[in-house]
């Protein structure tokens, strides 16, 4: 299951909404997820590869 680290939304492994979420994995593996709504919000800063802690 994947949680949005903006809103806390959540979508099951099974859901076809899977397919539109973001996800990012970092160099050690892990993975952090947003959902549609919070892509849309902040898909500027995630195309300027701003740091998550500034948007």
């Amino acid at each position: 299951m994947w949680t949005c680290e903006r809103c806390g939304a959540t979508v099951e492994p099974g859901d076809p909404d899977r397919l539109t979420w973001s996800v990012e994995r970092d160099r050690d593996g892990r993975e952090s997820a947003l959902c549609p709504a919070c892509a849309r919000a902040h898909v500027r800063d995630i195309e300027a590869r701003l740091p998550r802690d500034w948007w």
